[in-house]
């Protein structure tokens, strides 16, 4: 089983080359992230004709993101739990059928936290909400994947200077902090589990060139359950999907699983 993560950056914008990478990467799951419209605006019809499965949780020009599954989509869960205020769309949940079993998987949007302290407080609040919500999901001890743009920069391993980034609330000591404890609750890095090389990006600026020096971050992440984590046999970054016309700035990330 593949499971992909993707920051399309407005599905609607970016529908060829959604549809052209699913065709080629042919992922069982995709979680796409700021999908930028509203769920009746999702192009449903479109992604059902290439054989999947989809649930929506989408917002009007910002946010929003989106399941799409080979294998039936059951408890979809629209909205991270903690606040019933928020209206952003950014967490959607479904337990994805398999043949003798299922995973659960989440498409997750985190918030950027540039902006102003309003704006960076929203996030680490967010961050809490999230790891309050899956120390509940791990208590369940089955195969988990919480998949999606976590506007995180890990490590300085994952950003081509991290000099540049240091006051950017990416990469700020605090929210890497919360990111660490969320991984502490006995989750697993994908990619850093395959991978230790440093400078492997997910996401290239469409300002100053960053794309074609190279100048990205890896903040699109696959965080696993230890019964997902004990079936994965690869992972990696589809980096050729941002050199193309009118890309996302994100590159699609995917995980594969001998479950």
């Amino acid at each position: 089983m593949k499971i992909a993560t993707f920051n399309v950056n407005s599905v609607k914008a970016r529908l060829g080359n959604l549809k052209d990478w699913l065709d080629e990467a042919q992922p069982d799951i995709a979680c796409l992230q700021e999908i930028k419209c509203v769920d009746d605006a999702f192009p449903k019809s479109d992604i059902e004709a290439l054989g999947y499965n989809v649930a929506v949780h989408g917002q009007k020009t910002y946010n929003g993101v989106a399941i799409l599954s080979r294998h039936p989509l059951e408890d979809v869960t629209a909205g991270l739990p903690g606040d019933k205020s928020d209206e952003q769309a950014r967490y959607l949940e479904a337990v994805v059928s398999i043949d003798g079993g299922a995973v659960r998987v989440a498409s997750i949007y985190l918030p950027n936290g540039n902006g102003g302290d309003e704006k960076y407080a929203y996030k680490l609040k967010w961050m809490d909400r999230l790891i309050d919500h899956a120390r509940g999901l791990l208590a369940y001890e089955e195969p988990l994947v919480l998949a999606g743009d976590y506007n995180v920069i890990p490590t300085d391993d994952d950003v081509y200077d991290p000099a540049a980034w240091a006051e950017d609330a990416l990469f700020l000591p605090e929210t890497r902090a919360k990111f660490h404890t969320l991984l502490n609750l006995g989750l697993t890095d994908a990619f850093r589990a395959c991978h230790t090389e440093a400078h492997r990006y997910s996401f290239w600026d469409y300002q100053r060139g960053a794309w074609q020096k190279d100048n990205g971050i890896r903040i699109d992440h696959l965080l696993l359950s230890a019964q997902a984590a004990d079936h994965l046999t690869g992972c990696d970054i589809d980096r050729a999907v941002r050199g193309r016309e009118k890309p996302s700035d994100h590159a699609p990330v995917w995980a594969s699983f001998d479950f």
